[in-house]
């Protein structure tokens, strides 16, 4: 039986996620406890970068999703490993805070180039029935990602955080460039149909809920819609708590509730762990209930998880913390990228999550920035994650408002 080349993309796709994961986005705690010990930088410098980072992304995240809608994610794709496996051979051979902030721009250009949104919008592509089942399974080499974590943690110790990032690097690169040409942005480009469905066995199936219409709406009769904003600033609040704790929970453990960073490596772990959990329990449920309710109570659990987190008198609490936090956003983030290909459609949807990405930022630099100057100022985090993890828990408000929006026939 042929498999449908969809799930090939799916599959590639999951594994330059795995690779952008391990390497890069659940890595960086370590890095930051390391450096903020070795060079005697301030958390909130080295912290920066995480928002130098989001910065970046929301910045050219109009541009690429537009790249993408006109050229194709394998292209851009491609460019972004080379990119992102330059970049961080260029990390190990940094002395500097400022050499430490070039490199990461880098870095972090080439981690936006494949990331989940641009490998997300092939996906819209190739799949309708099937979209939050293939975004979550997107989502699987994140979760798996994490899991080696400790694997990085174990090279630092062994060899030296340069010798890491440097053979992180060539990983990338030796990886990521044959798993970037599976990438193929339309189906009907390569003599395929969506969900490997000819369009004339498609007359009597039931179409997707809340989708607008077959090609969808503009990015700017997007913009005009409320549902843009407010699943905008939803999906913003949430990170505040997911880009705190990739930030910072490894140094919260180790510092300030008082575990080695072997016992805090681990329990950051079990963050992805539920993660992969998350992601599972979107492969089952797919598109059957509506996605802004599960992201409502995916808020309330990333909220609770920051603060056991926070306050965990003992091991238990923090093993629950991270398994709560981590089902939340293995559950949440596909559905909410399924959520904007729903309301929105296909025809715009790269420029679309682009220009989300511009309301993002609020929660990828407010999460770490905030959490660094409260651990600088009072000499702990309990203060700014408890803020944190407020906001994000009020986020929820934000999904419930963001109702379906209706495309007008004729724009005026």
């Amino acid at each position: 039986m042929k498999i449908f080349y969809g799930w090939r993309i799916v599959f590639a796709g999951g594994a330059l996620q795995f690779l952008q994961s391990v390497l890069l986005n659940q890595s960086f705690g370590i890095y930051l406890a390391v450096l903020v010990e070795e060079r005697g930088w301030s958390k909130t410098a080295v912290a920066g970068a995480a928002a130098l980072k989001s910065t970046e992304a929301a910045v050219l995240g109009p541009v690429l999703g537009w790249l993408v809608d006109r050229f194709g994610a394998q292209l851009i794709a491609r460019v972004g490993i080379v990119t992102f496996g330059i970049g961080l051979m260029l990390l190990s051979r940094i002395d500097t805070l400022p050499g430490f902030y070039a490199a990461f721009v880098v870095v972090a250009l080439g981690a936006s180039m494949f990331s989940n949104p641009i490998v997300g919008v092939a996906i819209i592509h190739w799949f309708e029935k099937r979209r939050a089942r293939a975004l979550s399974a997107l989502q699987f080499g994140a979760a798996i990602g994490g899991l080696f974590v400790f694997l990085v943690a174990a090279s630092i110790q062994a060899f030296g955080w340069r010798a890491t990032l440097l053979g992180s690097g060539l990983l990338a690169l030796v990886a990521g460039w044959p798993l970037s040409r599976i990438i193929k942005s339309r189906p009907e480009d390569h003599g395929e149909h969506v969900d490997g469905v000819p369009p004339a066995l498609k007359d009597d199936a039931q179409p997707v809920a809340a989708a607008p219409a077959r090609d969808g709406f503009t990015a700017r009769e997007a913009l005009r819609t409320s549902a843009f904003w407010f699943m905008g600033f939803g999906h913003a609040f949430s990170l505040f708590a997911v880009t705190a704790i990739n930030v910072h929970a490894v140094t919260h453990i180790k510092e300030h509730l008082g575990y080695s960073l072997s016992l805090a490596t681990l329990v950051f772990t079990l963050v992805t762990v539920g993660q992969f959990f998350g992601v599972m329990m979107g492969w089952v449920i797919g598109d059957r209930y509506q996605k802004r309710f599960i992201a409502a109570i995916c808020m309330l659990m990333h909220a609770a998880g920051l603060l056991m987190l926070t306050y965990a008198p003992g091991p238990v609490i923090l093993v629950t913390a991270a398994l709560v936090h981590g089902t939340a956003w293995g559950l949440r983030g596909p559905f909410l990228q399924a959520m904007r290909a729903d309301y929105f459609g296909r025809s715009s949807i790269g420029v679309i999550l682009g220009l989300s990405s511009m309301i993002l930022v609020i929660g990828q630099i407010g999460g770490p920035i905030l959490a660094g100057l409260f651990a600088d100022w009072r000499g702990d985090y309990y203060m700014g994650f408890t803020i944190l993890a407020i906001l994000c828990g009020c986020g929820s408000l934000f999904f419930l408002m963001a109702k379906p929006p209706r495309l007008r026939s004729t724009v005026g």
